[in-house]
Order: structure tokens, then sequence, then C-alpha cells
């Protein structure tokens, strides 16, 4: 598929484009997602600063190819449920967290970009410009390579969710190892936490969270 479009600079220019959601998936919950290849870096940042305040699409860009992606309600769902119980299991174990939802993570020099589902700083905020633990939700096929797009950002640590699972993603020596549980967070259960994000009852979901910590 190729698109024009009409750039920052006010010329138009052809881009080749992938629709990364697959036929099956294609529904009314699916997230809508769109690549555009060929983009140079500067268009990703002046199509980032058209965009301004708003929440979507949200963007990642990756050596030059871009993903504008806006999340369905059972994305959005999925994702808020993982914030408000990793938030609430900080507060009682007393770990200090803090978020910053979206926050749009960029590097020129890597030619990385993203804004992921959450992120979030453990321990003093002010001394990090990176966040130590990025969660991305997997619900719909496709689109750029996420674990490629934080390595080069230089994320300590990735979950990623998909089907009622959670995998963990540890930074080393410059590539990701697939860990069994979260060095920031090692006494939660990650296990639970997959299967509780799935749920369509919020306040069920984080009922049953709260009763699994009172009975640890």
């Amino acid at each position: 598929m190729v698109l024009v479009v009409r750039t920052a600079l006010g010329y138009d220019q052809v881009m080749q484009v992938a629709n990364a959601i697959p036929t099956s998936e294609i529904v009314g919950t699916a997230d809508e997602r769109v690549v555009m290849h060929g983009v140079p870096w500067s268009h990703f940042e002046a199509i980032l600063a058209l965009r301004g305040d708003t929440s979507v699409p949200r963007l990642s860009y990756l050596q030059g190819a871009l993903e504008l992606m806006t999340p369905s309600r059972n994305h959005e769902s999925i994702k808020k449920l993982l914030a408000r119980m990793i938030e609430h299991y900080a507060m009682e174990a007393g770990i200090r967290l803090s978020g910053y939802g979206s926050w749009t993570l960029r590097s020129a020099p890597k030619e990385r970009a993203s804004e992921p589902d959450e992120c979030y700083v453990l321990g003093d905020a002010r001394l990090k410009d990176t966040p130590d633990l990025v969660i991305e939700v997997i619900w719909t096929s496709g689109g750029l390579d996420k674990i490629e797009v934080y390595r080069g950002l230089g994320v300590g640590e990735v979950w990623l969710w998909r089907n009622e699972a959670i995998r963990i993603y540890r930074l080393k020596a410059d590539r990701y190892v697939e860990m069994a549980q979260s060095q920031l967070l090692p006494e939660l259960d990650i296990a639970l936490l997959g299967r509780l994000a799935g749920y369509e009852d919020q306040p069920q979901a984080l009922t049953e969270f709260r009763q699994s910590l009172k009975t640890r």
C-alpha cells in the first residue's frame, strides 16, 4: 500500500505503508494501526509536534519506520488494570514508584521513539531521564518491534502482556534476556497479574488482587 503524505515542509512524499493487522483480527475490538516506512526522523518530529498534547494516535519510530496506533477499549482496559494493580502493590509494599503513563521516549542519535502503555521509575525520579520499567499490551498483532525500540532507548526492563500472560525482558549487555520474574518487583505474582488484567470486570479483578496480597 502507498500513502502520499503532505510533510511539514510543504511537499508531498510517497511512503510505503503496511496495515499491520491480520485479516483475522480486523474486528471491532482491534487496535487501529498503520506503519509507514521511509520516514525521516525530522518528519517524525514534525508529526509529533503537529499532534500536540492529544493522546492519540500513539507514535513509535524505529530507524525510518513510523507506527501510528489508536488503542481499542479492550487494550486500554488491560493497561489501566495493570497500572492500578502495580501501583496498589507498590503502595502496600512500601516501594517508591512513580508512574508516567505514555511518556514520549525518544533518541535522535538512535532513531528510536515510543509511547508505552505505561512506564515507571523506581526510587528518586528526579535523577532519571529514562523509565526503569515499560509495559506494553499486545492486543492486536503486528507493528514495530518494540523490544528493539526499547533496547536502543536503554530501558532496563520491559513487560509485554499478551493472552493473559506477561513476558519479562531485562536489558543485559545491550540485549534483552527473558526472565521468569521481575528484578524490579521480584515479589510480585506476575502470573496472577497477567491473568487478572484480562478481566472485563475491573472491580472484580482488583478485589481478587487485593485479597491475594492479604493472603501472602
